[in-house]
């Protein structure tokens, strides 16, 4: 079995919802044209009779007049190689939006332009990406979006574009950083096909953001024909009742408003024949309400077939009650699954196991805890609800900022530009007032093991979600204080005055960046390095270096050019000075050269899903070092163990819940496991050095009968040498 809900960009698994949904609609839609007529008068009929919803829906109509999609080698539909259905929901789905960057881009359509407006020109300044996600569809999967479309869009440019519109803007909204690098690409593209166009899209949601139905237009000119929408946008309103996308049964709004005057006109006789009521007037904004955001409830799937929600009853296995199917074929066909050990049958007892962890996992001393943890968990109206729509928040959210919203680029050096403006919290900070209180006049008097301990010396209320970004340096913090002298006691790591630190296969930690400053408040006695390698950092970032200092009552930030700024730390802080180096390597790890690091920390790890950990592990088995790593669930810390020894012959310590884990829960489509940022931590067990049984006590290395020198950084201070030679003179 393999489950990648911890891993995959939630952006994937949205889209695949509009894109499973979009499918069906369409598919229905045309059967329904053979016999046009008895069909619509019984699915009226149906409709009629449904319960109804009290809250307000809304049709929106959102044209589209310059942005254009653009197709990569091996988007083209039909046989052959390309980026199917199955690529996204099948045995291997992509990860990462970037995934799709070969296949998908958008292109201007206007001189001069780039792709990178359009989520400003789709949503009218209040763009959610999520809003025209629609996955792309390739070679080998069925296309019957395009012989069943009305007649008003063009059938085979439809068929491409139903599928691809939702990756390239997904991919538009993560891969910012690559905005600057795409024109290039862009250009070359558009020479071997023009640009698919999206004229229009329709989107039918309710009064609280919640995903009910959507509608792609395809069209040659650029301005819509609202007068012709009114058959396309009826048969989206009755499918989106009878099969609503975001969540809850099949139900009919108690009154509907329409964001078009034209196609409000056009539905005033049609409507009424639902039984719904109609608005007088149509919507003049683009929110009914100011708060108004796109719920992140996503469809749930089954684990086998991948159908979701809306098409078939899923039920979990009556036994370990983890895992989703939509009926006995489904279950039976995994619980067989060939070779035995991925199959349901083999992996159940374990998963019924996890299940017993939901309850310790979701104990947490916040306000909010019942709601974040819940897996109805609605992550962004929750951010949107405490104003948590910039900076470092935007990162945890699929929405866009609108136009004139200030940006945080993610290919370009985290935050240093922002340092600039004088504070270090100020991309922690939400809309309201400020969520980080002055640092503490004195340091830590002994060390935190929960999150209630830190937020009280912190001065933090228990309300403040600060923990969610948090949870990466106190992850650290715990490693360093509690974990290391646990497991590798000879190191005697908290008396040393300076440590360097590889935070390996880095990705969203480094575009948090600035939440690692609060190390220093933690560990005001050491000067510590941060070096970030992965292959997944930003290219442009390689080989950057800048330090950041506390000096009384100011921090100071130096690139590596040697310029120098001055950044207030809200309090004069008692101490000597001590500064947090940054340094960036864009490339797997077992290419990094350089000193041998103290300490080897990864977030979220996914050794299994990443072909460079075959190599990056025997790296770590050959510098010895102390690594370790977090998992987002007990299943990826097995799925670790696995492959530790499959790469080196070691094996990893038993992972332990991680106290200062996010709070928030992340929701999986084809299970009900409990999958937190940072759940679970533990290091790795390396083989013994010299022949002898596969395991090795916990420890970087067996120790020997007598004590020996501990592993040292490349560096000593003249202290440490001096203290060091006397256990050597008494052997």
């Amino acid at each position: 079995m393999e489950f990648v809900s911890g891993y995959r960009d939630e952006f994937l698994d949205f889209a695949a919802l509009l894109f499973g949904w979009f499918r069906k609609f369409v598919a229905e839609k045309g059967t329904m044209g053979t016999n046009l007529e008895g069909r619509w008068r019984q699915l009226e009929a149906q409709i009629r009779r449904l319960p109804q919803d009290p809250a307000l829906w809304v049709l929106h109509v959102l044209p589209n007049r310059s942005v254009g999609i653009s197709l990569g080698q091996g988007a083209e539909p039909g046989p052959g190689p390309g980026l199917g259905a199955s690529r996204l929901l099948g045995d291997e789905p992509p990860l990462h939006l970037r995934d799709l960057s070969p296949y998908v881009s958008f292109v201007s359509l206007e001189d001069g332009e780039e792709g990178e407006e359009e989520e400003d020109e789709e949503e009218n300044g209040k763009a959610s990406s999520g809003t025209e996600k629609v996955e792309p569809q390739g070679g080998g999967e069925p296309a019957p979006p395009s012989r069943e479309l009305p007649q008003e869009a063009k059938p085979p440019a439809e068929s491409q574009v139903t599928q691809q519109e939702t990756s390239c803007d997904d991919r538009c909204r993560e891969d910012r950083g690559e905005d600057e690098r795409a024109p290039e690409k862009r250009k070359g593209r558009r020479s071997e096909a023009a640009p698919l166009h999206l004229s229009c899209l329709l989107l039918v949601t309710d009064e609280h953001g919640t995903i009910l139905g959507i509608d792609l237009l395809m069209d040659g000119s650029q301005s819509p024909a609202t007068e012709n929408l009114a058959p396309r946008a009826y048969a989206l309103l009755c499918h989106s009742m009878a099969c609503p996308m975001g969540s809850g049964d099949p139900r009919k709004p108690r009154q509907l408003t329409v964001g078009d005057a034209h196609l409000h006109r056009d539905l005033e006789s049609l409507v009424p024949r639902l039984g719904v009521k109609l608005a007088k007037t149509p919507m003049r904004t683009w929110g009914p309400r100011p708060g108004f955001t796109f719920a992140s409830l996503r469809a749930r799937t089954c684990h086998v077939c991948h159908k979701h929600s809306f098409e078939v009853k899923l039920t979990p296995c009556p036994q370990c009650s983890a895992v989703l199917y939509c009926g006995e074929a489904c279950f039976q066909a995994d619980w067989h699954r060939c070779p035995d050990d991925v199959s349901h049958r083999f992996w159940c007892p374990r998963l019924a196991t996890f299940m017993e962890r939901a309850g310790e996992l979701a104990s947490l001393p916040f306000t909010y805890t019942a709601e974040v943890t819940s897996e109805t968990f609605n992550k962004e109206a929750f951010l949107a609800s405490r104003g948590l729509t910039r900076g470092y928040w935007t990162q945890l959210s699929m929405l866009i900022p609108g136009p004139g919203a200030p940006r945080n680029p993610w290919g370009s050096t985290p935050s240093l530009s922002h340092l600039l403006n004088g504070d270090p919290y100020q991309l922690l900070q939400g809309d309201g007032p400020a969520l980080m209180p002055p640092v503490p006049l004195d340091p830590p008097r002994s060390l935190f093991g929960s999150w209630q301990d830190y937020y009280t010396w912190r001065g933090l209320s228990l309300d403040s979600p600060m923990a969610v970004l948090l949870t990466y340096p106190l992850t650290v913090y715990y490693v360093i204080t509690h974990l290391v002298p646990q497991s590798f006691p000879e190191l005697n790591i908290q008396n040393k005055q300076s440590l360097k630190i590889h935070v390996v296969e880095a990705g969203k930690e480094f575009d948090l960046l600035m939440v690692f400053w609060e190390l220093l408040v933690l560990l005001p006695h050491v000067a510590l390095e941060l070096q970030f390698v992965g292959d997944s950092l930003p290219p442009e970032s390689d080989q950057q270096h800048f330090t950041m200092q506390r000096d009384g009552p100011e921090v100071s930030v130096r690139p590596g050019s040697g310029v120098s700024a001055r950044l207030s730390s809200g309090t004069k802080e008692k101490g000597g000075r001590r500064d947090l180096q940054i340094r960036v390597s864009t490339r797997p790890y077992h290419l990094l050269q350089g000193p041998k690091p103290d300490l080897v920390i990864g977030f979220n790890s996914g050794f299994g899903l990443k072909d460079t950990w075959l190599s990056s592990l025997p790296r770590l088995q050959s510098l010895r070092v102390p690594a370790f790593f977090t998992e987002s669930s007990e299943y990826g810390c097995v799925m670790d163990d696995q492959t530790m020894a499959v790469a080196t012959g070691g094996g990893t310590s038993s992972p332990q819940p991680n106290p200062f884990r996010s709070p928030f829960r992340l929701r999986a489509a084809d299970n009900c496991m409990p999958w937190y940022c940072n759940a679970f931590i533990f290091h790795l067990v390396y083989k013994p050095a010299q022949s002898g049984s596969v395991r090795s006590a916990p420890g970087p290395a067996p120790r020997p009968p007598t004590p020996a020198a501990p592993p040292v950084p490349a560096r000593r201070r003249r202290g440490e040498k001096k203290a060091a030679r006397r256990p050597r003179r008494r052997r």
